[in-house]
């Protein structure tokens, strides 16, 4: 296939040219001669005429002949057309050409149909009804379509089928016209480090969208170029075919080069460079790290200096260098002490950031007793070294460890310290010497003394030589005395800078002497006043211990003598006798009787206890009856004043409650007005149901509103008492029109009293509120309220004296007071 890589015009000077084939195997050469031409335009007579176009006879039909089957030959088997890609026309372009031998006797008509022509894409193909002529309409794309299958049909003027259809098959010949497309712009691969030649890498691919069949989609590969080009220019090949990417070269280190950027190359036409179309694209490959690198201190020795008794401090910082990829784990270090330090007093950990060893104390360490330390210390990779790799797997340091003194606690030893001891030693006995020591061997101080603790204050110290001495008598039966010891906790301070101090507790074990009497226990009994059927079983109490303590002795003293007259003791065992009457009948009462015990001790101490014994009317039972058994059960005085406090309390919370209800009352006297507190209208809602004839329909007695000397006396009520509001029983008189005078009357005292008191009263409403005096009584002779204005004879009226009333009647004063206006 020859194609035209380029426009150029058509001259005699391109008119011819040559082509050479060769043999690969045979190596036989063969050549043959080209000659151009231009090709003259086609109209439809040519076309017609054209002898060029290939014309396709439909095979005829099975029929009978002569009433005898003639054989037919089958149907013709038509090759297919090829028609390149991307044409330039002219267009239509003819074909083929479509005909039937059965024209010189019909007139025919000729279609086709399929993909391409009467179905989608449509168009694309037309045949020309009368001569056949099928023709191709615009350029075909073989990347869309690669083959159309067309069938013809031959048809008479009235559409009965003359022929058989044929299938016409047209192969879109293949152009290059689409370059080479990769997959990826940028391809990513990784290679390690000291990778040996032929190591694969990465694979990268391009596709055609020409036909992979032919040179147009044979595709090859081929790298560009390198960067950057060290250690060699050509570290990597690829496989033209496959587009493998593999090493070729040694030398691959990634400290020295991270990474490799290539330029690869895409070429069709097998990769031929003159006709081929191409495309390239970037690979970059990285080179991983390995560790062939080891870590090495920055130097051979290390200094650190550590205050003794200081832990988890850091003392010294080791500094490596590694080569490798930060971060991972060939840089990462990993330290260990390999000598120097056989009790394990240091330890390394390393800083994830930096690398670095920091070296820390994990144990005290004493000065006075090892003043320096040189370790030996070594670093190695978290991962061993990689096969091949010439250096040391590690590397080793040293490090010089200076322990500084410092002032350290003075010390008691033995702490505690204890010591037994008799109690009752007398003020100024020498106990012991509790000295402490400083381990500051190096350092001249002096150590002082001083007590920190001494509950009881028994004891102090000497603040020079530690010589602890009693300042009291020290008692076994003390509080402070615990489990016969008792705990004192002293203090030893030196003068160092800065100055140190330790504590010390000296532990005194006092051992018991019989310094303590016994007391008879209980100190207080019951019995009845015949020795039947009660005893009193009693023991003793005394605080000394074993072999001071029981058993002990019981018996009655001689004076006074009524004490063995009525009584008698009774020893049951070595802790407890038993106390009984020793007469027939002894009255109810309250004895004291005294008790002399003994204990055991030696010399034994003994003492005379009293024991209280009430003596009391028993029942059956022998349990006391009597009302006294309160007191014989000696109820005590702070009892008793406590009891008459409560009673004193109680009469005057009731006599204050008294006064302050009679206070009460007297206020809601002085507050009452002429309604009582219960019928009090002023915060209620009153409903009159509707309204009536006026003033006439109020069925209400006026009269008491009245000057007192036109009313019946019986009619008069005192002030604060509720009047019923039924009809009076005697006439109703007839009351003259009211007088203009000066003095207000008895209304204005009783009004001038209703004011007083609202005055006064811290719960009457405001000045502007509504004070309702009395209901309005029935057959008034005295005209509305509302007709005041009106009235002809309200001018004649003085109603001045209403500003005298206070504010609440101003406005009265000013509407009727004011004359004309």
């Amino acid at each position: 296939m020859v194609y035209a890589v380029r426009s150029f015009p058509l001259s005699s000077e391109h008119a011819k040219f040559l082509i050479y084939a060769q043999d690969k195997e045979t190596q036989e050469k063969w050549q043959v001669a080209v000659k151009l031409s231009l090709k003259p335009t086609l109209t439809e007579e040519s076309v017609k005429e054209s002898p060029e176009v290939e014309e396709i006879v439909f095979p005829r039909q099975l029929g009978k002949h002569s009433g005898h089957l003639q054989r037919q030959k089958r149907d013709w088997v038509i090759p297919p057309i090829n028609l390149p890609e991307n044409s330039r026309g002219p267009f239509p372009q003819e074909l083929v050409r479509i005909r039937s031998d059965r024209d010189k006797n019909l007139s025919l008509r000729y279609s086709v149909t399929g993909p391409g022509a009467d179905q989608p894409p449509t168009g694309i193909f037309i045949i020309n009804p009368i001569s056949g002529q099928l023709s191709v309409t615009k350029p075909l794309d073989r990347e869309q379509i690669a083959r159309f299958h067309l069938r013809a049909h031959a048809v008479d003027i009235n559409g009965n089928q003359v022929e058989n259809p044929i299938d016409i098959v047209i192969n879109v010949i293949d152009m290059n016209d689409n370059r080479p497309e990769f997959l990826h712009q940028v391809w990513n691969g990784t290679v390690p480090e000291g990778s040996k030649p032929g190591t694969y890498v990465m694979t990268v691919t391009a596709i055609d969208a020409d036909d992979p069949n032919a040179l147009n989609g044979m595709l090859r590969y081929r790298i560009l170029s390198q960067a950057p080009s060290t250690p060699s220019p050509n570290m990597f090949t690829i496989n033209n075919e496959t587009g493998d990417i593999i090493t070729v070269a040694a030398g691959l280190d990634r400290e020295k080069v991270q990474q490799y950027t290539l330029i690869i190359q895409a070429t069709d036409m097998e990769g031929n460079p003159t006709y081929g179309l191409s495309n390239t694209a970037t690979a970059v490959i990285t080179v991983t790290d390995v560790n062939d690198n080891p870590p090495e201190f920055t130097a051979m020795t290390f200094y650190g200096e550590v205050p003794e008794n200081r832990v988890d401090i850091i003392v010294a910082n080791l500094t490596v260098t590694d080569k490798d990829q930060p971060h991972t784990p060939a840089w990462n270090a990993v330290y260990r002490i390999s000598g120097g330090d056989p009790t394990g007093r240091f330890a390394i950990q390393t800083d994830p950031n930096s690398n670095d060893g920091l070296v820390t104390v994990v144990k005290p360490i004493d000065f006075e007793t090892n003043r320096m330390f040189v370790l030996t210390v070594a670093a190695e990779n978290q991962v061993p070294l990689a096969k091949g790799i010439q250096h040391p797997p590690q590397s080793t340091a040293t490090v010089s460890v200076t322990v500084i003194d410092v002032n350290e606690n003075p010390y008691f030893a033995p702490n505690p310290k204890i010591i037994r001891q008799e109690e009752g030693l007398h003020a100024g006995t020498m106990l012991t010497t509790f000295t402490a020591q400083d381990p500051d061997r190096y350092m001249q101080q002096n150590i002082r003394y001083t007590k920190l603790s001494d509950p009881a204050n028994w004891l102090k110290i000497d603040p020079v030589n530690g010589q602890i001495t009693t300042i009291a008598i020290l008692d076994r039966e003390s509080p402070n005395v615990k489990n016969n010891i008792y705990n004192a906790t002293f203090l030893a301070s030196d003068n160092g800078i800065p100055p140190m101090s330790g504590t010390g507790t000296l532990q005194i074990y006092l051992l018991d002497i019989n310094d303590n009497a016994p007391q008879v226990l209980p100190q207080e009994a019951e019995t009845c006043e015949t020795p039947d059927p009660n005893s009193i079983n009693i023991t003793a109490l005394d605080y000394d211990i074993d072999p001071n303590a029981g058993p002990f002795a019981f018996d009655l003293p001689l004076s006074p003598v009524n004490i063995k007259r009525n009584w008698t003791i009774t020893r049951l065992n070595g802790d407890f006798a038993q106390l009984n009457l020793k007469i027939k009948f002894l009255e109810a009462g309250i004895y004291e009787v005294p008790i002399i015990i003994t204990d055991s001790g030696n010399p034994p101490k003994s003492n005379i206890s009293i024991l209280r014994v009430k003596v009391c009317q028993c029942d059956s039972n022998g349990d006391c009856t009597d009302v006294d058994r309160i007191v014989g059960a000696g109820l005590g005085t702070g009892a008793i004043i406590a009891i008459l406090l409560c009673i004193i309390i109680l009469l005057i919370l009731v006599l204050m409650f008294v006064v302050w209800m009679k206070r009460r009352d007297k206020e809601r006297q002085a507050k009452q007005l002429l309604i009582d507190p219960e019928d009090d209208v002023r915060d209620n809602i009153l409903k009159y149901d509707e309204e009536g004839g006026g003033e006439e329909d109020q069925d209400y007695d006026l009269s008491q509103l009245q000057q007192p000397d036109t009313v019946e006396p019986d009619a008069i009520k005192p002030v604060g008492i509720r009047r019923m509001d039924e009809r009076p029983i005697h006439a109703e008189p007839q009351y003259p029109v009211r007088s203009a005078a000066p003095h207000p009357g008895d209304i204005g005292d009783f009004i001038n009293e209703g004011l007083k008191a609202a005055d006064n009263d811290p719960t009457a409403p405001p000045y502007d509120s509504l004070l309702v005096f009395d209901y309005e009584g029935s057959g008034s002779t005295a005209g509305s309220l509302s007709s005041l204005n009106s009235s002809s004879s309200g001018g004649e009226q003085d109603y001045d004296y209403l500003n005298d009333w206070g504010p609440r009647f101003k406005k009265l004063a000013d509407m009727y007071g004011g004359g004309d206006d």
